[in-house]
């Protein structure tokens, strides 16, 4: 199976389609055992995206047979509302993975809302707790954006492996994570690697001496093929909305200007249709691996050094 797509697209909708397929068996296997995965969405915003995100991770469960379970918020309601929900979905038993939708007010704190969450049931893998345990080499969640790159790579035969990786971004959520995944003795890892951000001379400089480019800074088209070395692997996490002469009078692009990459790389992710899809189907098998853990149920979970064998 071939995930990639004129000459050096690697399409990360052909892979997200791949991995929930593995996960569907695994969802079945639970079923078998008489255990249902269960995800929880809280959202506390009228932001248009997040409500947009939050019914497409809703679809994406019912599409794989897990249930899905929605809690919205005035955003105006006091922050002691949200704890309170979140309290009663830790507690809940058939309950097995919370999710808190970001953005949250500015009135509530968004660190206490991580630290609310069960470390058991926190499948976006931003408690503390999950956040210790990654650095020590010991996940018990992969974040879902850094996870799906780490499978992207798998599946198109990237190793990194020995490799010098740059990623451009800092953030928790990305940056701080992929770096972290990138640099553990594991599969998927192993790479030497170097973090720019907003306050790096040159950042061309060191994509440049790159062999894999992964964009998360959340500029637009920062990256584009003058700073790439020919055959650099380029992945693009960035999803910037940008004025444009169509119907919508937007377009949505990434961090990488994907056309003039695209002559230069090896292997380059489109935005969209790169990283995104793969963002939803880990939180999906995050969800899955969570429930697992808690009704004692083993089950087969696609994972890094799997996908690249099957290509």
């Amino acid at each position: 199976m071939s995930f990639v797509r004129d000459g050096n697209v690697l399409d990360g909708s052909a892979v997200s389609d791949h991995v929930r397929g593995q996960l569907r068996d695994s969802v079945d296997a639970l079923a078998d055992a008489g255990a249902t995965p269960s995800l929880a969405t809280v959202l506390m915003s009228t932001d248009p995206a997040s409500e947009t995100y939050v019914s497409m991770k809703q679809r994406a469960c019912d599409d794989l047979g897990i249930e899905s379970v929605h809690r919205e918020l005035d955003a105006d309601a006091p922050a002691a509302e949200l704890f309170e929900t979140v309290e009663e979905l830790n507690a809940d038993p058939d309950v097995n993975g919370i999710l808190v939708q970001m953005p949250v007010p500015d009135h509530v704190d968004k660190r206490r809302v991580l630290r609310s969450i069960d470390p058991a049931k926190d499948v976006d893998g931003f408690h503390p707790e999950n956040v210790g345990r990654l650095v020590a080499g010991d996940a018990r969640f992969k974040p879902c954006t850094p996870h799906g790159v780490q499978l992207l790579l798998d599946a198109a035969g990237v190793d990194p492996a020995g490799k010098h990786a740059v990623v451009v971004g800092r953030s928790d959520i990305v940056g701080k994570p992929m770096t972290n995944l990138l640099i553990q003795k594991d599969a998927g890892g192993n790479a030497t690697v170097t973090v720019c951000h907003s306050r790096t001379d040159d950042v061309g400089a060191h994509t440049r001496q790159a062999d894999i480019v992964i964009a998360a800074a959340g500029v637009p088209e920062l990256v584009d093929g003058e700073m790439l070395s020919a055959g650099t692997t380029v992945v693009d996490v960035g999803v910037n909305r940008v004025d444009a002469d169509n119907e919508k009078g937007y377009e949505l692009v990434g961090d990488v200007d994907f056309e003039s990459a695209k002559e230069v790389a090896g292997l380059v992710t489109p935005v969209p249709g790169g990283v995104g899809p793969m963002t939803i189907t880990m939180l999906l098998y995050n969800t899955v691996k969570a429930t697992s853990q808690q009704v004692d149920v083993p089950v087969d979970l696609p994972d890094t050094g799997s996908l690249g064998q099957e290509a």
